[in-house]
Order: structure tokens, then sequence, then C-alpha cells
């Protein structure tokens, strides 16, 4: 009887786990599918609103190889689009709120976090007047527009609708400088004006599209370079449109805009250089602080480690001049190494000088590096209608492979004198810098199409300046006088921590800012100016490079003590890299849990 019970009940047991084993699973496949929908109706918002983002951008939709609004520009600064994005920006946090975090796993999480704080970002900025203050000398839309139509830009010109599209953007443009216009006409009554070395910087920038030429217009190049399988007749009839339209919109439309600040805004414009100086500018040079570096620095924070890094960098340079043997001063020292160090005399041979670091730098990429990107890049100098007032810049390839990735380098100086290169710009600009982050970034379908082409200035420049130092891991640095530049480099980007910080919220002279540089980077001018004057019209952007570098290294050094023989430097790149532009903070955090699963 007790043998027949024993049975019973362990017959019983076992029908009541397998029971239980069922109800788990079935919990386990609910829990699933409620983390599933969760996914799916979070990725609906994220294309929703990346479809709504589109519209209101349509040159940063051609610049992502999206061609449905070539034939807009977008009047971004008026306000009647600031309260559109503004709308939209409030619409999806609300959708994103009614979505609960817990529900969801891995990268979903990262991304509704992401999603969250730029939307919370953008929405803080709108209530500043950034609007009122239109036009600089580089990266608005009067500097930009004739590179867009300039044939090598990213507007196409392969097809007759392309051509026709560049028409209409015409017309989207002399709506931009009219709302520009009025924008400043407000701006100056609200007591919100540029500093005038701004707009002096501005001014020739402008006057070089008023030309009388009409051949030599930057914007009739495409004509010149009609595809040979256009019919005769619409050859001649864009040949016709194109000269009209330079003729009677794109020419007196920069002569009203250069006239304008010339005659008018200019007059009118501060002669202090400052954010300190405008309404409100306390708060909004925090809120450009906090955007370009995604950390709550504070600025007097910021200032001192600045002026530490200074310190130490300088400290770094002394150090390799006390080891060569030399005694003179540090100037004295750069003309020193730089007599053995080749130099060109013209741009066409400075840009085979760099094409020559991309052939010596490309095979050396498979020790850093477990993947590398697709994308193609160009090397060329800067257009002269701008390199008096540009710095040397990257600009990213179409995802479609249509157009490639350039890095420009500012060659201005070849009129002077003999110009040297630079292996960490290279570095920096180029591989493994902005074109490697970049072209992988955007070459991951896979991510949510807000991330895959979103940035974050103090991710993206602090990955370059990074890259930098990976010159001595990848063999280079072995001249002299290019370490030399490499370490002046660095402390260059950690002057800017002072200037920009000293300018905008210090109160700054130009002239104390120009002293502060000279003293500590060894630069001279124009080169001291061209960099103030920028740091003037951009405010915090300077402060993102120095920033991010710190952090990336403090990442990499802590993966390194943990990890120690099992640290794998490439599988440490690759897991930075491969999830795109981030804020620090949710990259620090992303990192750690990282390296938490790469321990036994």
């Amino acid at each position: 009887m007790s043998k027949i019970l024993t049975k019973r009940h362990l017959l019983l047991l076992l029908f009541l786990l397998l029971v239980g084993c069922a109800s788990e699973t079935g919990l386990v496949l609910r829990g699933s599918e409620r983390s599933q929908a969760s996914s799916q109706k979070l990725n609906r918002l994220f294309e929703e609103y990346f479809e709504e983002h589109l519209r209101l951008s349509p040159i940063f939709a051609t610049s992502i190889g999206d061609h449905r609004y070539d034939d807009r520009v977008g009047i971004g600064i008026s306000e009647e689009h600031r309260e559109k994005e503004r709308n939209v920006y409030k619409s999806y946090l609300g959708k994103l709120a009614e979505l609960n975090r817990d529900a969801l796993e891995g990268h979903d999480r990262l991304s509704y976090d992401l999603f969250k704080y730029r939307l919370t970002l953008n929405l803080e900025g709108l209530q500043f007047n950034q609007h009122l203050l239109p036009i600089r000398q580089l990266f608005n839309t009067p500097v930009e527009f004739p590179l867009l139509g300039s044939g090598r830009g990213i507007h196409p010109f392969r097809t007759v609708k392309d051509y026709d599209n560049f028409l209409e953007r015409v017309k989207d443009f002399q709506l931009w400088v009219d709302t520009a216009i009025a924008n400043m006409r407000r701006g100056v009554e609200a007591g919100i004006a540029q500093p005038k070395v701004v707009m002096e910087r501005t001014l020739p920038q402008l006057e070089a599209m008023i030309v009388s030429d009409l051949k030599q217009s930057i914007l009739f190049q495409p004509i010149l370079r009609m595809p040979p399988t256009f019919d005769e007749t619409e050859k001649a009839r864009l040949t016709q449109a194109y000269a009209q339209a330079i003729e009677e919109q794109v020419i007196p439309t920069y002569r009203k805009l250069h006239s304008f600040i010339r005659d008018e805004y200019l007059p009118r414009c501060r002669d202090s250089v400052g954010m300190y100086d405008l309404p409100g500018g306390s708060e909004w040079y925090a809120h450009l602080v906090k955007a370009h570096t995604t950390t709550n620095s504070t600025p007097e924070e910021i200032l001192q480690l600045g002026l530490a890094e200074v310190e130490r960098i300088t400290g770094e340079i002394n150090k390799l001049k006390g080891n060569s043997g030399f005694e003179g001063s540090l100037g004295q020292f750069a003309s020193f190494l730089a007599k053995n160090t080749p130099a060109y005399r013209t741009k066409e041979d400075l840009i085979k000088a760099y094409e020559g670091l991309r052939t010596r730098v490309a095979p050396l990429l498979p020790r850093l590096f477990g993947r590398l990107p697709k994308a193609p890049y160009e090397i060329r100098p800067i257009e002269e209608f701008r390199e008096r007032s540009s710095p040397p810049q990257y600009r990213s390839a179409s995802p479609d492979g249509t157009r490639p990735a350039i890095f420009y380098v500012n060659a201005a100086g070849v009129s002077r004198g003999p110009v040297r290169r630079s292996e960490s710009l290279f570095l920096h600009e180029a591989m493994p810098g902005h074109h490697l982050q970049i072209s992988l970034q955007r070459e991951q379908a896979d991510l949510p199409r807000f991330r895959r082409f979103g940035s974050y200035t103090a991710f993206s420049e602090g990955w370059a300046l990074y890259a930098e130092n990976l010159g001595q891991e990848l063999g280079l640095y072995t001249d002299p006088h290019q370490n030399f530049l490499r370490l002046n480099s660095e402390r260059f980007r950690a002057v800017r921590l002072v200037v920009d910080v000293g300018l905008h919220h210090k109160g700054w002279t130009r002239e104390q800012a120009l002293k502060y540089m000279r003293e500590n980077t060894l630069a001279g001018d124009p080169g001291a100016m061209l960099e103030i004057d920028r740091y003037i019209a951009w405010p915090g952007q300077a402060l993102a490079y120095k920033i991010g570098q710190l952090k990336i290294s403090a990442m990499r050094a802590k993966a390194e003590k943990v990890l120690g023989l099992r640290f794998d430097i490439s599988v440490f790149h690759d897991e930075l890299l491969k999830d795109g532009a981030m804020p620090l903070d949710l990259l620090e955090a992303k990192m750690n849990a990282w390296l938490t699963s790469q321990q036994p």
C-alpha cells in the first residue's frame, strides 16, 4: 500500500511540475510577446518622427540620399518653422511617455533613452533666439548654398529633374535670405546682434558670389558639366534657365544681403564678442555648453579643466624638447624641427602629400579595428571663396554610394609660403577619425534612422581627437616634427576650453583670447585670428573635442586595467563605435555594461 501511494505521489508531483513548467513557459512567451510589441511600436514611432524631420529639413534629407525634397531649402529660421519643430518635439515626447520603458530590452531601451535625450535637448534649444543670428562666416545657408549647387556638393546633377530641382531651390534661397534680413532687423531691436568681427568675416564670402561673368559663378558649373545623355533641347533650356536664375535671382540676392549687412547691419553690430553680452546670454551659453559637450559640466569647471590640460600637455612638449637636447624656446624648437620636414608650394602638391599618407595608413588600420567602412573619400582643397574663413573639415558620403566623403584641406597658406602636411590632421578628419566613425555609423542599416544619421559633437569630435593619438600605434609620428605637431594639436584643443569659456562666460575681449592662444599654441596670425573668430561665431562647439577625447581615453584606460591581458584594442574600438554617436553619459553606461560582460 505504501509503495502504491509513493508511486501516486510521484506521478502527481511530476504532473504538477510539468504544469508549472508549461505555465512558466507561457509567462515567458507572453513577456517576450509584450517586449516585441513594445519594440515594434517604439520603432514605428522612430520612423514617423524621422519622416517629419526630413520634411522639415530638406537639405539634410538630400545629404543622406533621400531626394524627395530636393526642390526645397527649408526656411528653418522662420517663426512658422520653429513652431512646427516645437510641436513635433512635444508631440513625440508625449507619445514616448505612453510607452513602458521597462518592457523594452537591450538596443530598444538604449534607443528609447537616446530619442528622449534628443527631443528634450532640441526643445530646450528653441527657447533661445538663434534664428535672430542667422548668418556667420561658416556653416550657414548663404555660405553653404554655393557648395550645394556647385555640382560637387550634396545636390545631385545626374538627371534633368535634378537640374530643375535646384532651380526651385534658388527660389527658396531667396525667401531664406529675405527671412534672414527680417530676423536680423528684429534682432537688432531686441539687442541680439552678431559681433562686428563675425560679419566682417562674412562679407568677402558673400561678395565672391557677385560675379560679372556668369560662367565664373560656382552655380554655373553644373551647366558646364552637363551629362552627355541630355538631348540638345534640354541642354539649351537648362543653360538659359541657369544663366537667367544666376543673373536675375542669385546675384541680386547676394548683392541685397551684402548691401544690407555692410550698410545697415554691421554698423549696429556689437563691439563685444561674447554670449554674456546678449539678453539671457549666460543661460543661452550654458545650453550650448550642454548641447555640444553632452555633459552637465559648468563653464567654470571646463575652464579649470582646460587650464590643467594646457599645463599637462605643455609639460609633454617640454619633455620632447628636453630629450632632443635643444636648448632654445619652444617656438625656436618648432622652427628647428620644421626645417627637416617636407614642405609644399602648390595646392596640388599638398593634396598629393595627403594622398600619400592615405596610402600609408590604410593597410595598418586592421591592427586597431575589426570593422572598416566601405564608403570612399576624396581629399580636396577648400574652395577659394571660403578658404580665408573656413578650417579644414570633413563632409560625409551619401549612404547610397553616389557621393564620396570629402576631407577638405585648407591650402590657402601656399600663396604665402611653403605648407607642411600634418599627420594628426589627416588622422582627425579622415582615417581613423571622422571618416571611419561617421561612415561606420551610416552603414549600420539596422539602427533606427534617427540614430544612424544622428550626431553629437562631443562624441564625433572627441573620437576624432582621440584618433589623432592612435597615430603612434599605427607607426606614424616617427618624424619628431610630426610628433611635436601632434602634441601641439592636442594642446590647441585644451586651449579652446579656456578661450571659449573666456570669451563667452568670463567676458574676455578678442585680444585677450588671441594673446592666450598665441602664448600657448605657437599659432601666429592669421591662423590664430581665424580660430578665435570661429569660437566667437560658434559658441560652445570648440569645447566638445577635449571633453569627448578625455572621456573616451578614460574608458579605454579602465578597460585596459580591468581586462589586463584579455584587452583587445580592436574589440574595444568596435564596441565603442558600433551603436553610433551618443551623449557621453549614455556611452559610458553602455561601455561599462560591455566591460562587465567581458569579465569571466
